[in-house]
């Protein structure tokens, strides 16, 4: 948990500081965009490998050195001399992130019963929430204070204790597990999985900044084929010698095959929300990194509740509607917050977007949590790390083409033609259309959910 913690308040506390970086460390915009998308894609192309790392070697073991790595990268980008060493670490960072990050639901999955797992996810759910809304709050407050005339490196020193804890109370409480079969790393399915990533998710994070070079159509449409030459691979792979890097028969699960869809989608709407919403407060109605991060805490407190009693009291009563008055109560959220921007226009208060925010936050609340339970209910330990890497990757992905689709549903809307005095309002009027995709994005997840299994799998084993 303190590891998929960090994780999640990295990716968000770096934008709240980027204003201090690029003037403290004279960093340009291009080094700028690599700070966060250089992160990001290493990320992105590393889980799948370091879920199915795990699998072989070890959970424990990959853990461990995924903490270590991040926590040594940490410290490389809060001394960082200049930009260029400050990209490089964050990059390194982002490859580590992908050690570690997979080996949490695996170490879940593989660890505890079914009928335990429910809790567990429970309390993954509250700290996604957390991670979320504190990342930003903690950024701006640590960039506000300046400690020790450090500006913005304490964001990135903070992992430092919080690594060395995680590290040492991983290596004393983490029980070790692995594949029951010995299985080899597919080195041609890592080579296929990684360059098929970079070729979709670059264009999408450097697309806008580039004015949508034809290169960019070209390297996405380059990367379905990728994926294709990739599923015929490990469908033969796994015939041949059962090791496939992605295990061809999880998508047989009906309910991880869904389930799957669901978090690509839903990655998509949180991809778009976040950014646009911090932009909305910060650039639109003109507020400080602090006031636009505690606005967030109700949103960050409504989640953790939520999360908590939908696997606890909710989801073994009502199953799968549980998962769909979520992403009900979301979309309402959305189409609340937009009447409320429309109807207050650059006058709104924070304590007038608490109730769609608390709404909103009940919504995603009762999606995350179980939604990781019910898409790895039914896949196979020895599958796991592999499992739990692709949940992770799909997720990255939709929150990729997320921040890709902002430059369409959002900047789009502002035009390239704009007075100072006309920022506020166009970038309200940005946000309201925005946030409308939003809620169609939560209709479309309300339907992929008919998918997923009626009752969690836990319900239908015995408990010991």
């Amino acid at each position: 948990m303190t590891a998929a913690f960090m994780d999640l308040v990295d990716v968000t506390i770096v934008n709240i500081a980027i204003p201090s970086i690029q003037r403290d460390a004279g960093a340009s915009f291009g080094q700028i965009q690599w700070i966060t998308a250089g992160y990001a894609l290493a990320f992105a192309a590393g889980l799948i490998t370091g879920g199915r790392l795990g699998d072989i070697h070890g959970r424990k073991r990959l853990f461990l050195i995924g903490v270590a790595g991040f926590t040594l990268a940490s410290a490389l980008c809060g001394f960082a001399a200049n930009p260029e060493m400050l990209v490089a670490s964050r990059i390194l960072q982002g490859g580590m992130a992908a050690m570690m990050v997979p080996q949490v639901l695996s170490i879940v999955h593989a660890t505890f019963p079914a009928h335990e797992r429910g809790k567990v996810f429970g309390l993954f759910g509250a700290i996604v929430g957390l991670g979320a809304v504190s990342g930003p709050l903690l950024g701006a407050l640590l960039t506000e204070w300046n400690l020790l005339g450090l500006e913005w490196r304490p964001i990135f020193l903070i992992n430092l204790p919080v690594g060395i804890a995680a590290l040492l109370l991983g290596r004393r409480y983490i029980g070790e597990s692995r594949a029951p079969h010995a299985l080899r790393l597919d080195l041609v399915g890592v080579a296929l999985v990684t360059l098929g990533l970079l070729m979709l998710l670059y264009p999408l994070t450097r697309g806008r900044e580039l004015g949508w070079p034809l290169w960019g159509y070209a390297s996405m449409a380059g990367a379905l084929a990728v994926f294709g030459v990739l599923v015929v691979y490990e469908r033969r792979k796994a015939v041949r010698d059962g090791s496939p890097l992605i295990e061809p028969s999880l998508f047989a699960v009906k309910s991880f095959a869904a389930g799957i869809a669901v978090q690509t989608v839903f990655g998509v709407a949180l991809g778009i929300f976040f950014l646009v919403w911090t932009l909305y407060m910060q650039v639109g109605l003109g507020w400080s990194p602090l006031h636009a991060g505690l606005t967030g805490v109700p949103f960050s407190i409504s989640v953790s509740v939520a999360a908590g009693l939908s696997v606890q009291k909710l989801v073994p009563r009502f199953g799968r509607k549980v998962l769909q008055a979520g992403a009900l109560l979301m979309g309402v959220g959305v189409l609340l917050y937009v009447w409320e921007s429309h109807r207050y226009g650059l006058a709104i208060a924070s304590w007038q977007m608490a109730l769609p925010l608390v709404v909103m936050g009940a919504g995603m609340g009762l999606i995350v949590a179980p939604l990781t339970d019910a898409v790895l209910s039914e896949v196979p330990r020895e599958h796991a790390g592999s499992a739990s890497g692709l949940i992770n990757t799909v997720q990255q992905m939709g929150n990729a083409l997320g921040l890709g689709l902002v430059s369409v549903v959002f900047y789009g809307v502002i035009g390239d033609r704009l007075t100072p005095a006309g920022v506020g309002p166009a970038f309200v009027n940005a946000f309201q259309h925005a946030l409308l995709w939003v809620a169609a994005v939560m209709a479309v997840i309300f339907l992929l959910m008919s998918a997923l299994p009626k009752r969690p799998a836990q319900q239908a084993e015995p408990v010991h």
